[in-house]
């Protein structure tokens, strides 16, 4: 069986959603449900990296660890490069990013990825679905995915890409989406931590482009389990109340 970590940044000053990862979701603080899918998807550890003292007192967890680390991360790849830091993991160790505002990410998606990213041989991976709606396309908080023949991406964007010229206001076919997990060995989340926010990086406001800006490939799947939408506004938290509710009809 594959031997990796699942780590999950977890802030508590979420710009849209105020104290995201202790909202309840049926009951149960958002960060706890994130932390039992990592735990369902086989693990060998489960850690939480984190800069409020709220979220650790909610993490309460006997298999689950707790990472403090500092509240001036840009990103969460960051914050997970000081917890590596911290715990001393090997630089081989696949860890495998999990958000912490995706309660309902499958479990069999986050060993997929951890999977990919062993059998690629490339630094990191991540995962993708298929775009079947133009309203998605075009909609800037559904990132998009170009990828190469082998299955590697070469761009991510927030707008609609690829672009159909010839026949305008078309959705391409294939247009990827891409779904926010990543995975990569701790030594080269150190070594991607080191380098400074890129260009692209910043104008698009994607962390993931700073590795390809830096020549470094990403590999890329469509995911094998549906990933529900995560959790960024008042309206996905209500979203996710409902699709809980159902879930235990």
């Amino acid at each position: 069986m594959l031997d990796f970590t699942v780590a999950i940044p977890a802030r508590f000053a979420s710009t849209r959603l105020p104290g995201k990862p202790l909202l309840d979701i049926g009951g149960m603080p958002m960060i706890r449900h994130v932390a039992e899918r990592a735990l369902a998807a086989g693990a060998r550890d489960v850690v939480v990296a984190t800069d409020d003292l709220r979220i650790v007192e909610a993490l309460q967890m006997e298999s689950v660890r707790v990472c403090m680390t500092s509240p001036e991360h840009r990103s969460g790849t960051d914050r997970l490069a000081e917890c590596a830091g911290q715990l001393s993991w090997p630089d081989d160790r696949i860890i495998v990013n999990l958000q912490g505002d995706e309660p309902f990410a499958p479990a069999t998606g986050i060993r997929q990825l951890a999977e990919l990213l062993a059998a690629s041989g490339e630094p990191m991976a991540t995962l993708v679905t298929e775009i079947r709606d133009l309203a998605e396309f075009n909609n800037p908080n559904a990132v998009k995915v170009v990828l190469d023949r082998r299955g590697r991406a070469l761009y991510f964007s927030r707008a609609p890409v690829p672009w159909p010229r010839d026949v305008p206001g078309a959705l391409p076919s294939p247009a990827w989406r891409h779904i926010g997990i990543y995975a990569y060995r701790a030594g080269f989340l150190r070594q991607l931590s080191m380098l400074p926010p890129s260009p692209l990086e910043c104008s698009e406001s994607l962390e993931q482009l700073r590795a390809l800006e830096n020549g470094f490939g990403i590999a890329v799947a469509r995911t094998l389990a549906e990933f529900p939408q995560g959790v960024d506004t008042q309206e996905d938290l209500d979203r996710a109340n409902r699709y809980w509710a159902d879930r235990k009809e």
